[in-house]
């Protein structure tokens, strides 16, 4: 996880494009610049970040599931609920299960757990368009590196 660059995904750990649903792993750096002002002596992750990391996994699914032919970008978070912090060196595990799409909109449910504990949860809304130009293959070299696309892909 990189948070600085907003790179929450570390690898992704299994996709099952029938059961439209996703598994992906990232371990929270034990530095950071964010930690400096969040907080002071007390870093934690912002839920802002968490609630990305679950967008980012949802979006994966979404390009996994479609084949990359199109772009998934967030519209929207509901039922979001935190309850607990995390800290630096926490694995996280985020699951994103696919529940609608259609009609260029897509709709998933993520969770965030650490050690089998819930972290946090949310539906997410997401805009299915057309890649902007030359967006596809920086996703494309992105999906290779966390191991959601093969190199031959």
């Amino acid at each position: 996880m990189r948070l600085e660059y907003f790179e929450m995904i570390d690898r992704v750990t299994s996709l099952d494009r029938d059961a439209k649903r996703i598994e992906v792993s990232s371990t929270v750096p034990m530095e950071s610049p964010v930690f400096e002002g969040h907080f002071p002596g007390h870093p934690l992750v912002p839920g802002v970040l968490l609630t990305e990391t679950m967008a980012q996994a949802s979006g994966y699914l979404v390009l996994g599931v479609m084949g990359f032919t199109h772009m998934p970008f967030l519209m929207g978070v509901d039922k979001a609920r935190f309850r607990t912090f995390v800290g630096p060196g926490t694995v996280l595990t985020v699951t994103a299960q696919l529940e609608h799409e259609g009609s260029g909109y897509a709709v998933t449910k993520a969770r965030i757990t650490a050690e089998g504990k819930p972290i946090c949860d949310a539906e997410l809304r997401f805009r299915i368009m057309p890649f902007p130009e030359g967006m596809d293959g920086q996703m494309r070299a992105q999906a290779r590196r966390i191991g959601l696309l093969e190199e031959t892909v």
